[in-house]
């Protein structure tokens, strides 16, 4: 019982600590690849500090339970995936935070927003696949959909699991919100004035937003991490390089449309992941 409050108290409070170190790194690097200076490293704690002493304003009573849902379900699926559960509730459930989001764009009469929640349910369908795949290849490399078994394996999951690997860089991409998937939002400057998902959030409501998307950053790279379970060394060059790679196509790429980013990613994601599944199969 106290092993698992320790636990949670780390996933309470570590995630959200390292998604925003990780956000405000992620600023500088950008910066400096566009020969900016860039903001602090603590810069996002900054902004979510000065969200949250605003005044809480929201078009609609669903918006706000859809903001707090968003959050709950973020914090829920880092806490799970700590505890080393199963990692199909932990994708449900994860998957349930992003449709709130959303509803709650929907629930606005913007165009922006609705814009915005149109192409995030785009980039849903698009991803959500190919985390279950993943889910599907561990699953038949370890025997079991519980995280805990990633960990007892013999040999790292990535020199049987890697075009899966690679596939989830396309997630990675679209979660994180980076180019050429960054189609309904962007924490870059040229989108805040129209912040597309999120143009009507504001104050308190997008300080929440903000903190459950640094809980899903945690969560993805630790989905990441899995595939390297053997050893921390390993596991920590696996997600920094992973990382990394997110932030240089970023920088490096301009934003596609919807229709290109659903056929990109299904055709190229969907055939790594069904040629690295019938590997291991018949393997």
């Amino acid at each position: 019982m106290t092993e698992t409050a320790l636990i949670v108290s780390a996933a309470l409070l570590g995630a959200p600590l390292a998604g925003g170190l990780l956000t405000g790194l992620d600023r500088v690097l950008t910066a400096r690849l566009q020969a900016r200076v860039g903001p602090p490293v603590i810069q996002p704690f900054y902004d979510v500090i000065k969200l949250l002493a605003k005044e809480q304003i929201a078009v609609n009573i669903w918006q706000a339970f859809c903001a707090y849902a968003y959050l709950s379900a973020s914090i829920i699926a880092v806490v799970l995936f700590f505890l080393r559960t199963d990692l199909l509730l932990v994708l449900f459930t994860q998957a349930v935070g992003a449709v709130f989001l959303v509803v709650g764009a929907l629930s606005s009469t913007s165009p922006y927003s609705q814009v915005g929640a149109h192409r995030e349910l785009l980039q849903v369908l698009s991803y959500e696949p190919l985390l279950v795949l993943v889910a599907v290849g561990i699953y038949l490399t370890t025997g079991s959909f519980r995280i805990s078994a990633v960990f007892t394996h013999s040999t790292p999951l990535l020199f049987k699991l890697p075009l899966l690997f690679a596939a989830l860089g396309y997630v990675l991409a679209i979660k994180l919100r980076k180019s050429p998937f960054d189609l309904s939002t962007s924490h870059h400057a040229h989108q805040e004035i129209v912040k597309g998902l999120l143009t009507d959030y504001s104050g308190s409501f997008l300080a929440f937003i903000e903190i459950g998307h640094w809980f899903d950053v945690v969560l993805l790279l630790g989905i990441c991490s899995l595939f390297w379970a053997t050893g921390w060394g390993g596991a920590v060059v696996v997600v920094a390089g992973a990382y990394l790679a997110q932030i240089v196509a970023d920088n490096a790429t301009a934003r596609m449309n919807w229709r290109w980013m659903l056929g990109y990613v299904w055709a190229m994601g969907l055939g790594l992941c069904i040629v690295n599944l019938v590997w291991v199969y018949k393997g």
